[in-house]
């Protein structure tokens, strides 16, 4: 490289590497091992993975030692090689960065969030061992990375600092719904960071690259430190036994030069993120030319969106009622309406209560709620579905995930359920918790959704899931889900054939944008005996149209509404999305008579807008 690191940090656009751990995984090197430990026990392979990364036109290669301290060592029974496999593996990255590539010498949180789960004194000494073999081997700066905690990063600058003047990189875990960081605001953390000593700032892992970008557009940054970035290549998702990330090189292209617009200067990959990944990106930056450091701050834009009051509402709620005719009983008779609001991620719950409100108003059939979807933590549904049934007067309809409760605490969960009267539910596997907001906690999987299925439906025989009779039956009406988003419906199908079979009472399927698909699916499922609620989610923007087709998982859409949404945003945003939304709705009436709105961001004027359409549309 023709400038040290620090200059070329000021002047340049570098483009970071991929993964390495998830990499290695889809190489075939299994899950439960460390992979850091390769640094010794198969140093070829390490060295091929940086070899790719580099000639992928990455400029900055990590050392692959995120987890490579005693403490999480110790796991594995291997803390006495802290040294060796760090020296390791600076050797192993230089040899693949050769001059192509500066090396930074990577270290990982210790705390994972966690402030009480390591003493104070043994993560200061795991630091310092941990940095001090890295500096050791003459790494051109250190990248500390998916931290939560501000403290404990704090602490890992001021180690460095003690012992070199090279640049340091720190990276918070990327979290799109927090702006705190131990209490203080994003802005404010990175200003302590910068006076212990930091040149870069930034986000990596727990988000793709729409999470990071409203990071960016939502945060001022008030040091005119660069930032660094490196997003996880969309959600992930378990597929034939294993997982898979759904954003692909393509949009991490279009999306690098979005992040070197807001003052990125180091731009690369975390988790799913390949090879093809980073060319993608090297090809799309080739001829950017950054903006000063000193300018950067100009940069920032604050978000659009940003919430205009934090006031609880006024709204008066009504008497509760319970209305005893089912969606099965409503669907038979006529087109019938199920929408869902995403519960709240906080304790403020008076939006949520607004938008149910506003529906039960417009007469939608039933309200549903997710459980924790996509493994991010959010007010219980079952909370939520007591209140929607006391206060508003509406059917509720809760999803129940096979994730988060064993055989006892789903059965538990089911008996409360009972007790309440909240009798629609739909079972689903739910997404691993590894790749949510809290990643450390366990993903139980007891049951699959169709094991969920046909216990739920024990229950309304009077039988226990242990097998023992119960005093009363319960009558739960089951759903299950669909995703049709997929190369061979047929397929699909035939697995959702397997549902009915458990014993699934009706079907909700993943959002569609495409009205050829539709009409696929109503004649691929023309000969099932419980009714279909398509799925329809309007589209708020532009940026969130891109973020849904290449980072969640199950949803697919088609080029021409990528297109339409392209650029949109705010109010222009939103109306051209509920107009896409009827277009789909004019189709989907035709073919079915359960109709399944997803609302966006709560923002549930659409929502009562295309159920105003659909009741206007099928009542002509």
């Amino acid at each position: 490289m023709d400038l040290n690191f620090r200059d070329a940090l000021k002047q340049r656009i570098l483009v970071g590497d991929g993964a390495m751990g998830t990499f290695l995984y889809k190489m075939g090197f299994p899950i439960g091992v460390p992979y850091e430990q390769y640094n010794v026990l198969k140093p070829e392979v390490v060295l091929s993975v940086h070899q790719q990364y580099v000639d992928a036109g990455a400029q900055v290669i990590q050392t692959n030692t995120y987890q490579a301290n005693r403490v999480k060592f110790a796991r594995y029974g291997i803390e006495d090689q802290v040294d060796e496999i760090n020296r390791a593996a600076v050797r192993l990255a230089r040899q693949a960065a050769g001059d192509k590539a500066f090396v930074v010498g990577t270290v990982g949180s210790i705390r994972d969030g966690k402030r009480g789960n390591v003493r104070t004194l043994t993560l200061t000494n795991a630091l310092h061992e941990q940095i001090h073999a890295l500096l050791s081997e003459n790494v051109d700066g250190l990248l500390f990375e998916t931290f939560y905690d501000l403290e404990e990063i704090k602490l890992a600058v001021r180690i460095a600092r003690e012992e070199s003047n090279i640049p340091i990189i720190c990276q918070f875990a990327a979290e799109d719904s927090g702006r705190t960081v131990d209490g203080y605001t994003l802005e404010e953390a990175f200003v302590q960071l910068k006076q212990e000593g930091a040149d870069v700032i930034g986000f990596n892992c727990r988000t793709g690259p729409n999470g990071i970008l409203k990071l960016l557009d939502s945060i001022d940054n008030k040091t005119d430190l660069p930032y660094s970035v490196y997003p996880n290549a969309g959600a992930a998702s378990f597929v034939d036994g294993k997982y898979e990330y759904t954003a692909g090189p393509d949009y991490f292209a279009s999306m690098a030069t979005k992040f070197a617009d807001r003052g990125a200067h180091i731009i690369g990959g975390c988790c799913g993120t390949t090879p093809n990944h980073v060319k993608a990106m090297a090809d799309a930056l080739e001829d950017y030319v950054p903006v000063p450091v000193e300018a950067l701050n100009v940069l920032v834009k604050k978000s659009n969106n940003a919430a205009t009051s934090n006031s609880p509402s006024k709204f008066t709620w009504g008497t509760a009622r319970r209305n005893e005719q089912t969606i099965l009983d409503k669907v038979k008779e006529r087109h019938t309406v199920i929408v869902e609001l995403d519960p709240p991620r906080d304790l403020d719950i008076s939006k949520f209560m607004e938008g149910a409100a506003a529906l039960k108003e417009i007469e939608v059939d039933a309200i549903t709620m997710a459980d924790n979807s996509l493994a991010v933590t959010r007010m219980s549904n079952l909370a939520l579905a007591a209140l929607v049934q006391e206060q508003i007067g509406i059917t509720p309809l809760i999803h129940i995930a096979c994730r988060d409760r064993n055989l006892i605490g789903t059965q538990s969960h089911l008996m409360g359920l009972d007790a309440l009267g909240i009798d629609h539910v739909l079972a689903v596997t739910g997404d691993p918790a590894r790749f949510g907001d809290l990643p450390d906690s366990s993903s139980v999987y007891d049951m699959t959704s169709f094991e969920l299925i046909r216990m739920t439906k024990q229950l309304n025989d009077g039988v226990a899931f242990s097998g023992k009779p119960l005093k009363q039956r319960a009558n739960f009406v089951v759903g299950a889900a669909f995703n049709p988003n997929v190369k061979h419906l047929d397929k699909a199908v035939q697995r959702l054939e397997k549902k009915i079979a458990a014993g699934a009472d009706y079907i909700m399927t993943q959002p569609v944008y495409d009205v050829g698909l539709i009409e696929r699916i109503a004649e691929s499922t023309k000969h099932l005996s419980v009714p279909i609620f398509i799925g329809i989610m309007p589209l708020a923007n532009g940026r969130n149209a891109e973020y849904l087709h290449n980072e969640v998982p199950g949803i697919q859409l088609s080029d021409a509404v990528r297109a339409r949404m392209a650029g949109l945003e705010g109010e222009i945003g939103r109306a051209e999305g509920v107009k896409i939304a009827q277009e789909l709705l004019d189709c989907a009436i035709k073919h079915f008579k359960g109709i399944y709105l997803m609302t966006p961001f709560l923002h549930y004027n659409m929502a009562v807008q295309l159920t105003e359409y659909v009741h206007t549309q099928t009542q002509a």
